[in-house]
């Protein structure tokens, strides 16, 4: 994994997301689940692309249960966008970079 994407875990969570100045896109994912390293390439691309106006994390829901019942992850890969600290878009499933963008393009 690149460092432009973040390991977040339940000790680092609030201050990546709450403090960022852009747009946060959070990956709930396992290392066993497929679509999820289906879409990982894809999040690399978009971190070097859309740096400055989208920051992305990753958060194992394996190592990070708390996190994932907070935010009531039930299927991954989950895709959450928060934007000041709030979520304002979810995204269940992968997806493919055009429609991953496409929903994204409101907030970026």
């Amino acid at each position: 994994m690149s460092g432009s994407i973040s390991q977040l875990s339940e000790a680092t969570f609030a201050e990546e997301v709450n403090g960022a100045a852009e747009t946060v896109l959070v990956d709930f994912w396992a290392e066993w689940c497929g679509p999820c390293k289906t879409i990982a390439p894809i999040l690399e691309e978009l971190a070097g692309e859309q740096a400055g106006k989208l920051k992305i994390g990753k958060v194992d829901v394996d190592d990070n249960q708390g996190l994932a019942r907070q935010y009531g992850v039930q299927s991954i890969p989950t895709m959450i966008v928060f934007k000041d600290g709030v979520e304002v878009h979810r995204m269940v499933g992968a997806r493919g970079k055009a429609q991953l963008l496409e929903d994204l393009s409101t907030y970026l």
